[in-house]
This record gives C-alpha cells, sequence and structure tokens, in this order.
C-alpha cells in the first residue's frame, strides 16, 4: 500500500508540474487569478475535485 502511495504522489508532482514547465506565464496569471478568488469558491473546487477523484478510483477499483 505504501508503494503504491509513493506513486500516486509521484504522478501528482508530475502532473502539478506540466504546466509551471510549459507555459510559466500562463500558470503565473493563473495563480495570480487564484490568490483573488474568494474561500467559498476553493473549497467547493477542492471539494469537486476530492470527489471527482474519489469515484474515479472507485470505478477503476
Amino acid at each position: 500500500m505504501w508503494n503504491e502511495l509513493g506513486v500516486a504522489l509521484c504522478l501528482v508532482l508530475v502532473i502539478e508540474g506540466l504546466l509551471p514547465f510549459l507555459a510559466p506565464a500562463r500558470w503565473r496569471h493563473m495563480a495570480f487569478s487564484l490568490a483573488q478568488t474568494d474561500d467559498r469558491t476553493i473549497r467547493i473546487v477542492g471539494l469537486g475535485s476530492m470527489l471527482t477523484g474519489t469515484l474515479m478510483l472507485y470505478l477503476l477499483r
């Protein structure tokens, strides 16, 4: 289980690093826009992301 968790974390880091590597100006603009977004919206997006990930894991397993 720990090995799979490590692999998953590594894949998250690779995926998260794609946009800053490929389009740093666009990533900077996105980060600036995100900094101006209210907490409620960020929490709703985070919850949606967690639920989507959980559902995808359930369907794949």
